[in-house]
């Protein structure tokens, strides 16, 4: 699955897709084929604050449940019910419907994220470890 050209990525692969004032967070389809078939999803309620690299919320998978780190600051302003009911949307289109939570943003999207073709390489790297 190619990655977006205009997402920033992180070490933790998460995404996000800044849009104006806001973004939206998700994790990438590298994440979700390491953790394997998703069973639930946890996700903070609209107007929960976000802190760039801290947890906001957790991913259930029949291997193991795993924390979701924040790329950017802000505060939520939307949760993607879909997941809640579907969290098999995670697996199936990450980068897409798949969406975890919109945020208003605190500034800018943090420079030290990485863009698509860093990010590739970093799970190329990562894959190669393996």
């Amino acid at each position: 699955m190619p990655y977006p050209s205009n997402y920033r990525y992180t070490t933790e692969h998460e995404w996000v897709a800044p849009q104006g004032k806001t973004a939206r967070i998700g994790i990438t389809d590298f994440a979700q084929h390491q953790l394997g078939d998703i069973v639930f999803v946890e996700l903070p309620p609209v107007g929960t604050p976000l802190v760039a690299g801290q947890a906001f919320g957790t991913v259930e998978s029949v291997k193991a449940v795993s924390e979701v780190f924040s790329p950017v600051s802000g505060k939520i302003v939307k949760i993607n019910d879909a997941l809640v009911k579907s969290p098999e949307l995670i697996n199936q289109d990450p980068h897409g419907a798949a969406w975890m939570v919109e945020a208003e943003l605190d500034g800018e999207v943090p420079a030290k994220l990485m863009d698509t073709k860093a990010y590739e390489q970093f799970v190329a790297e990562a894959e190669a470890a393996h």
